[in-house]
C-alpha cells in the first residue's frame, strides 16, 4: 500500500503564522527636502522679527531678514547698511530677545534700566 503525505498548502501555512498573505510593510523613506528652513525664514520675514546673525569669523550682526534664496539672505539694518550674506558664512541665526521696541539692541546688563524707565 502506497502512503501519500498530505502537506498543507503555502497559503494555509501563512494564514496559521499570522501573515495573512500581506507583504511586510517597510517604513517609508523620509523626504530629501523638508522645507523647514524656508518655513522659518518666511515666518521671521512676515513678523519682521529682530534677528542676530553670527558669522563663521565670530562677527555678530543684528537686523531683520528681508529676503532669502538658496545661497544667501538679505539682512536689513536700521543703523547700518543692509547686507547680503552668503549662508556658507553664517554660523547660526537666532531671534534677538534683547531687541528694543524700536528694533535697537539692548545689552543684557542694561535691560533692567530700560524696564525702570517705563
Amino acid at each position: 500500500m502506497n502512503r501519500r503525505l498530505i502537506r498543507p498548502s503555502l497559503a494555509e501555512v501563512k494564514e496559521q503564522m499570522g501573515g495573512g498573505g500581506q507583504p511586510a510593510r517597510r517604513k517609508p523613506i523620509p523626504p530629501e527636502q523638508t522645507h523647514a528652513e524656508e518655513f522659518y525664514y518666511v515666518k521671521q520675514m512676515q513678523a519682521r522679527t529682530p534677528m542676530v546673525v553670527v558669522l563663521t569669523d565670530g562677527e555678530v550682526l543684528r537686523g531683520t531678514i528681508e529676503w532669502y534664496d538658496r545661497t544667501c539672505i538679505k539682512l536689513t539694518r536700521t543703523s547700518a547698511p543692509n547686507l547680503l550674506l552668503y549662508k556658507t558664512n553664517i554660523r547660526y541665526i537666532y531671534k534677538d530677545e534683547n531687541g528694543g521696541a524700536n528694533g535697537q539692541p539692548v545689552e543684557p546688563e542694561m535691560a533692567h534700566a530700560s524696564r525702570e524707565r517705563e
